[in-house]
């Protein structure tokens, strides 16, 4: 190799990063005869752009401000540290549908908050807005928020001229109801939109507790025809995503609906089951939602699941509860014949079956050891360790006691 590309292999190499001192480690080929060195790789330093410094990370849809403002158990902290009363609902409200199960716990103090800064009509109509819109645009807050509904309206102390936190909520919800056909017309979104009013108008009907004069407590019976208006809305826009909306109804509030209906003579139930059998056999759905119709139809003919007992308020027994030998363990007898606590004859055999195997005979019934010294059984057990065993548990114990001291 000439002068002139040995100097141009050089300066390749310190563009490349490779220091000068390591150049004479990198054996460039020659023509002579003896063999060229090994090359030797450099590996380019690379450099972390990873800071202890860098700001703690937080992954997408996580609330920030959750551990500063609702951490702390002090009432009056939580209250100075937002702004307005929307931030503050907002915030409880992402916080419940992150921990729905702190509910129970921190509901009683969300009240008293409100019930100190609620003091004006637009700042109720706010209230039941924000609580709407999260019910109905977050999946799965549905029914957390209508029991937030219920133990609010309950709870609230504030009742301006326009009426109750209950008042304002049925009549938010009653702008989307009037909407429903237009709604079931829309595109898509519309849709989508509307069917998660629909779902969360079903939990209101079953969480929603309305008490009476004399202390009874009902549900709303205007949320009862609401529902039904709705299911007829849905079955006359027999698309598929209506259908799966009114399937997801009637599983949710089939069996409380009919109840209800029968109480009133009404049969308007079996005027649903009517309507599901002329969509799945004139309609242009898909057979995937047909089939979820027809077992939805199954689930109604099976009185929607619900298994009642015959005995409610008495203690099982195998004459009232079918269920009642389910748990019990199968024996065989000595011919191989299986039998359980039902049968007729189980204590009989169940005492042969004792007396042929003669189970623990050196024990009582509470586990005391009535062998005494002597029991032949561990008297046959061997003590003495096998050779190599031996030798490796002493090695093991040696080389323990040599670290220890180290």
């Amino acid at each position: 190799m000439d002068l002139g590309s040995r100097s141009t292999l050089r300066e390749h190499l310190q563009q490349t990063g490779i220091p000068s001192g390591s150049q004479d480690k990198v054996s460039v080929p020659d023509s002579g005869p003896e063999m060229a060195e090994p090359q030797v790789a450099v590996s380019p330093v690379v450099t972390s752009k990873l800071s202890v410094k860098a700001p703690e990370f937080y992954p997408s849809g996580y609330n920030q401000n959750f551990n500063q403002n609702f951490a702390d158990s002090s009432f009056e902290d939580r209250y100075d540290g937002y702004l307005t009363l929307a931030e503050y609902v907002q915030d409880f409200l992402n916080h419940l549908t992150e921990q729905p199960g702190c509910f129970e716990t921190e509901i009683e103090q969300f009240a008293e908050m409100l019930n100190g800064w609620v003091a004006a009509d637009e700042a109720l109509q706010e209230l039941v807005e924000l609580i709407y819109q999260q019910a109905t645009s977050v999946p799965n807050f549905s029914y957390m928020g209508a029991r937030l509904c219920n133990y609010l309206s309950h709870h609230l102390t504030i009742s301006p001229q326009s009426g109750n936190f209950r008042q304002l909520l049925l009549q938010r919800c009653r702008t989307e109801y009037e909407n429903r056909d237009e709604a079931t017309k829309g595109d898509e979104t519309t849709r989508k939109q509307f069917h998660a009013f629909v779902l969360f108008l079903a939990e209101l009907y079953l969480n929603l507790e309305i008490k009476g004069t004399k202390g009874q407590v009902t549900r709303a019976e205007i949320l009862q025809e609401g529902l039904r208006e709705l299911l007829n809305a849905l079955f006359s826009n027999p698309v598929d995503s209506n259908l799966i909306c009114a399937v997801k109804l009637l599983k949710l509030t089939g069996s409380v609906l009919e109840d209800a209906w029968k109480e009133k003579g009404k049969n308007d139930m079996e005027e649903m089951i009517q309507r599901i059998e002329n969509v799945v056999l004139d309609a242009n759905c898909s057979r995937d939602v047909k089939h979820m119709l027809l077992k939805l139809v199954e689930l109604r003919s099976s009185n929607w699941g619900r298994v009642h007992g015959t005995s409610q308020h008495t203690e099982a027994t195998p004459e009232n509860d079918p269920n009642y030998f389910m748990n019990e363990p199968t024996f065989y007898t000595s011919d191989g014949v299986p039998f359980t606590a039902a049968d007729p004859d189980y204590q009989e055999k169940y005492q042969e079956l004792l007396e042929r195997e003669d189970l623990f005979p050196d024990y009582e019934e509470n586990g005391t050891d009535l062998s005494g010294p002597g029991d032949p059984y561990f008297d046959d057990i061997d003590d003495e360790m096998d050779p190599e065993i031996e030798e490796a548990y002493e090695k093991f114990c040696l080389e323990s006691e040599h670290k220890r001291k180290q």
